[in-house]
């Protein structure tokens, strides 16, 4: 159970206050949003991996006809490597909790992912009836751009199969061309990204495990970063003043023009983008990017270290 140990003391440290909340107070995923993102899912996926990997290795320890299916292949030598014979009494109780965690983290995932499902469907039989209907015989490509009439100014992407981008026609009224074209940029940002499936993820996990802090940073750092994502893919095609206006404007009932504090998002994205912060250099960029992929790899080697120095 010792490596059990080690790979709950790496959850410890990631899932609780000092990982996530530096992460949180750091100034660089402003200037980055992208690689952020990168980093809080890398993060994510360690708490993960070492909880299943401490579930399976428990299960071994506790259960002996789980640790014959586990080690099934393996020599003797590297079953002995693990010590899985010396059991702590505490074992069972903490494997139990480990399962159960689990078992909660898939439920939790299934109900994300079916009030996903059901949450589109809604939104597009409501869209088949505000919808116009077109001649019969016209062809409509997959995916196209509809118009809804409207005078409430909104754009947005719709996800699923095919994905559906909107626009009202006060959208189109309000907006010029040109900021037309950042907030159609904005929205494909997201649907290229696959926003939506990082938004599930973070909410299904921080809404099971609320007192998590890792996943709960997750979850608000998430729905923040997606924006200045899109953002930066929109300014960079369109420019940054015309994208700032395009966001005043379909926002401007919403109140955005006196959110002149950061804590409100509008308000923050507005600033941000009439003084774009700048960039992390080329080489920063590549270093964090693959610091954080070299994370999730520690509860791997935690894992099979010891598997691989038996049979070396």
């Amino acid at each position: 159970m010792t490596f059990c140990l080690l790979l709950l003391s790496v959850v410890a440290f990631s899932a609780a206050v000092p990982a996530p909340r530096a992460l949180t107070a750091a100034v660089w995923p402003e200037r980055e949003p992208v690689v952020a993102l990168w980093v809080w899912q890398c993060l994510v996926a360690t708490v993960l991996l070492c909880c299943l990997a401490a579930l399976v290795l428990g299960a071994a320890a506790v259960f002996q006809t789980v640790r014959d299916q586990v080690f099934a292949p393996a020599p003797p030598a590297v079953t002995a490597a693990y010590d899985l014979s010396a059991t702590a009494p505490w074992a069972a109780a903490l494997t139990l909790l480990l399962a159960c965690g689990a078992a909660w983290t898939t439920a939790m995932l299934a109900r994300e992912a079916v009030e996903a499902r059901r949450g589109r469907g809604l939104k597009r039989a409501h869209l088949r009836e505000r919808a116009p209907e077109l001649p019969a015989g016209l062809p409509v490509r997959r995916g196209a751009l509809l118009v809804l009439e409207d005078e409430y100014p909104d754009a947005w992407w719709l996800p699923g199969h095919p994905p559906q981008l909107i626009v009202t026609t006060g959208a189109l009224r309000r907006l010029t061309d040109l900021q037309l074209d950042a907030v159609l940029t904005h929205e494909r940002d997201h649907a290229r990204a696959h926003h939506d499936w990082l938004l599930h993820l973070s909410t299904a996990l921080a809404t099971g495990f609320p007192r998590v802090p890792v996943f709960a940073h997750f979850c608000d750092q998430t729905h923040r970063l997606v924006e200045l994502a899109a953002d930066d893919t929109a300014s960079r095609r369109c420019g940054h003043l015309t994208t700032a206006l395009a966001l005043i404007e379909l926002n401007q009932h919403r109140g955005v023009l006196s959110c002149a504090s950061s804590r409100r998002l509008l308000g923050e994205r507005v600033d941000r983008l009439l003084q774009p912060p700048p960039r992390l250099d080329r080489r920063r960029r590549a270093l964090t990017t693959t610091a954080a992929a070299l994370v999730p790899l520690i509860p791997l080697l935690i894992t099979f270290t010891p598997g691989l120095t038996a049979l070396g």
